[in-house]
């Protein structure tokens, strides 16, 4: 990667930026890659994803990392921006024949120095449990595909359970398994459990209790990720047929749902305390949605292409109590505390209070109907209610919220949700927000068109699409994309009050984004979904509401930063107390130093 200035040229790689709080510095000592590189393949790498534990094994360099490339894994000791990286020294490399590793996830429950338990899921299906430190324990699930045979997109540890897992799969179905249980030699047989809106339940039938536990079939087509609240009751799933659904993990409960402008969603992530979900995908936006209000509050315009990931940083948030505000900054402490203010040096510390409930700091119960067990989780712990739990401290509330998103147009985008922004009613439009501040604009109902993905992935116009309101193209991973048209206007100034007017920004030309048809990505081989499952709201009855507004229905926010900082697809973005790290599809790993953090000759 050439370093590159901060104001070189547009498509010059940035080797820092800068926000309100300081400046974030690439440290090329602290890359994390393949020990020997080869050329990138695009048809055969499945996106690389990052997933961190820390061990506390009472050394300087107590997180460890994992990542894919390709058909290979490695776990390595992440150093940070202390130390260089060692590539030559992985503590587990795995190379996969026949099928590619997709996503993985560290038990954050069931560790220690010598021992951690990593799940990886895989293109045809399988998943694998290992212990990448003690190299002991090596158990195969799906192994014969009998359960499910499309990709797993997702998989992520029950929070507070030592030996429960859920995975998500290409067919839409998702599948809650136990590590101490077998999986059976023939093709599971289901029964209903429970029933909703888009969604249907199952569990095996079977004398002896068998893996999966239960099988979810949500939506249409497939699903991307899914995560879990903070408080671990609350499961967000989004899926290709670009709806955003969130349950009440225990009872299975269907709270809310929401439903992207265009296209499918991708990626989903909660805010520290609860209260907000962002969301990304096909439509080249970024969505946040409250949970409390059951509505969209505002979508970010900034990205050119989809967007792969987004994630809050708890690090870099403003918080208030009863009399003050108090800004917590990227060094993790917190400024201008009062008396009753809740102080801490570290701001992991500091937002982890925020993400429990003042009365029960232990996990709540997380675990579905019939599979509660003393064994894997704290009987006392109480079921949750069906009313949404809003999970911050009862004199500490956040009033700004700092976020990230990385997407196929190579671009790292940071944003700044306000208080201004959350508290706007629905349905006020963009032009309203604007005129607060003075400022002269007016309602546009016909949109500018231009080009949505780098001119390195355009091809030539292969004819349009069927619409009523979209022209199409044809780009480089051979879909044809529906083009959506949207505005930048003064609101985006309003939704960024904490930024100083950029000169970049008022130069910045209109795009088109490109957009795919959700059946497009959709696993030709998935399993065929139950006729039980009741079909959820068409997109057209939907546009219009508080779940899918128009443009301008809600504010439109612009990004603090948006900076292209690498030359392939980025993939994964991952906030840590000293520093960002992202990923690309190359397989290449970065660590931007958070201000203040950037070692000289070996003294901060």
């Amino acid at each position: 990667m050439a370093a590159q200035s901060e104001g070189g040229g547009k498509d010059e790689i940035k080797t820092h930026f800068v926000t309100r709080e300081g400046s974030y510095k690439l440290m090329h000592h602290s890359e994390y890659s393949k020990p020997s590189r080869v050329a990138f393949n695009g048809q055969t790498n499945t996106p690389v994803k990052l997933s961190f534990v820390e061990v506390n094994d009472g050394t300087a360099s107590p997180d460890r990392l994992c990542f894919n490339v390709g058909r290979e894994l490695y776990v390595y000791v992440y150093k940070g921006v202390r130390k260089a990286a060692d590539l030559t020294k992985p503590i587990d490399k795995r190379i996969y024949k026949g099928t590619l590793p997709t996503c993985h996830d560290f038990n954050q429950h069931y560790l220690s120095p010598e021992s951690v338990l990593l799940v990886v899921g895989f293109t045809a299906g399988q998943v694998q449990l290992i212990d990448p430190i003690k190299k002991e324990i090596s158990k195969l699930f799906n192994a014969e595909r009998l359960i499910d045979k499309t990709k797993v997109t997702c998989i992520k540890w029950i929070p507070g359970s030592p030996n429960q897992f859920l995975v998500s799969h290409g067919s839409g179905q998702m599948y809650l398994y136990s590590e101490e249980l077998p999986c059976g030699q023939t093709t599971p047989q289901y029964q209903p459990f429970k029933q909703g809106d888009g969604f249907a339940v199952y569990t095996c039938k079977t004398r002896s209790t068998r893996n999966p536990l239960y099988r979810w079939v949500i939506g249409q087509g497939a699903i991307n990720e899914f995560a879990f609240s903070p408080c671990a009751r609350y499961l967000a799933v989004v899926g290709q047929d670009g709806h955003l659904r969130v349950f009440q993990y225990s009872t299975m409960e269907l709270l809310g749902t929401m439903k992207s402008f265009f296209g499918g969603l991708l990626c989903v992530c909660w805010s520290p305390d609860g209260k907000y979900l962002v969301t990304g995908g096909e439509d080249d936006l970024v969505t946040v949605w409250s949970f409390h209000e059951k509505r969209v509050v505002c979508r970010g315009h900034g990205h050119k292409s989809w967007v792969n990931m987004v994630a809050f940083d708890k690090y870099t948030s403003t918080v208030c109590d009863e009399t003050t505000s108090d800004v917590i900054g990227a060094d993790g402490e917190i400024s201008s505390v009062k008396a009753n203010a809740v102080a801490s040096n570290e701001g992991s510390n500091h937002i982890n209070r925020l993400s429990s409930t003042s009365s029960n700091p232990e996990f709540p119960q997380t675990l579905p109907p019939q599979q509660t067990n003393g064994k894997h989780l704290n009987a006392n712990h109480s079921n949750s209610s069906s009313t949404p739990a809003l999970e911050s401290s009862t004199n500490l509330n956040y009033i700004s919220y700092r976020f990230g998103s990385v997407g196929q147009d190579t671009e790292l985008c940071m944003w700044d949700l306000t208080e201004d922004v959350l508290k706007q009613p629905y349905g006020k439009s963009r032009t309203s927000s604007s005129g607060l501040l003075g400022l002269n604009s007016s309602s546009s109902s016909s949109l500018p068109r231009s080009n949505s993905l780098p001119s390195s992935q355009k091809a030539n116009s292969v004819g349009p699409v069927t619409s009523n309101d979209v022209s199409g193209h044809a780009y480089a991973d051979g879909h044809a994309h529906p083009i959506q048209n949207a505005v930048m206007n003064a609101s985006s100034k309003f939704a960024t009050l904490s930024v100083s007017d950029r000169k970049e920004s008022s130069d910045k030309k209109e795009h088109k984004r490109n957009f795919s048809l959700a059946a497009r990505n959709s696993d030709k081989s998935s399993v065929v979904k139950s006729n039980n499952v009741r079909p959820v709201d068409s997109a057209m009855k939907l546009y219009g509401t508080q779940a899918c507004p128009k443009l301008d229905q809600v504010p439109m926010l612009e990004p603090l930063v948006c900076k292209k900082v690498s030359h392939e697809r980025l993939t994964a973005i991952a906030f840590r107390n000293e520093c960002i790290v992202t990923a690309c599809q190359e397989g290449i790993v970065l660590t931007w130093a958070r201000p203040g953090k950037v070692l000289r000759d070996g003294v901060e």
